[in-house]
């Protein structure tokens, strides 16, 4: 049964992803979010159960994926589309309670298609064991969070910013560059206890907690340009990592 364990995990993951994508539909932004959570504590423990039990198989890399395909990348391309919904057609079909269909908020899921390719490019690519090639999808994910929490509160009075179409639409182009570009970045991965190979991951939670306070939901989109920035601007030791 031991065997098993690490795709509990993955399947669970899966499971948040989907409940959190039926919430964000729905304009529940806050309970998405914390499925959403859910589908990276379960993304972190599948993996981390595989290495503590020595267990790999070709079906857990796939349904990784599959799962991640789901929760960072079809749930943040959903986050994105009420984005743009609720500025270009909620006020038109404001009487209607079930989900909307917004022309004008469907590239969105453009992030989506990307993601999925990053995705597929990963299970191939040999070189990413000690480092991420391109912004990883939960990274990705993290940024769009921020957004949408950031929205949804009317954090700073950005609401109306952050649901500009033109906007969401060139993060959009950016996000799927990032994740499918060459651009070497620091691997987030605990794979030893020991504060050595943790340093990046410790500082960075520190930069998080920081930002947190003083930009509070905003801060996770700000850190995820902490870390793109510094990942380009210390690529030998990203490289070297």
């Amino acid at each position: 049964m031991s065997r098993h364990i690490p795709n509990l995990f993955t399947l669970s993951n899966l499971f948040c992803g989907c409940c959190a994508l039926v919430f964000t539909l729905y304009g529940l932004t806050t309970l998405a979010v914390w499925f959403v959570f859910g589908c990276f504590v379960f993304d972190y423990a599948d993996g981390m159960a595989a290495r503590m039990l020595g267990i790999s198989s070709p079906l857990g890399k796939q349904l990784d994926s599959l799962a991640d395909v789901v929760s960072f990348g079809v749930v943040p391309g959903a986050m994105l589309y009420m984005l743009v919904r609720d500025a270009s057609c909620g006020v038109i079909f404001s009487n209607i309670d079930a989900p909307l269909v917004c022309p004008a908020a469907l590239p969105a899921f453009v992030l989506s298609t990307f993601a999925a390719m990053r995705l597929g490019k990963f299970n191939i690519d040999t070189r990413q064991s000690r480092y991420f090639i391109g912004l990883s999808t939960p990274a990705c994910t993290v940024f769009v969070l921020g957004l949408a929490l950031t929205a949804y509160h009317d954090r700073f009075g950005l609401k109306e910013l952050l649901e500009n179409p033109w906007l969401i639409y060139t993060l959009i182009a950016l996000l799927s560059w990032l994740m499918n570009s060459e651009v070497p970045m620091f691997g987030m991965k605990i794979k030893a206890f020991d504060l050595r190979s943790n340093a990046f991951s410790l500082v960075f939670l520190a930069v998080f907690v920081l930002l947190v306070v003083f930009i509070k939901e905003l801060a996770f989109s700000a850190v995820i340009v902490f870390y793109v920035l510094i990942s380009i601007f210390m690529k030998n030791k990203v490289l070297a990592s």
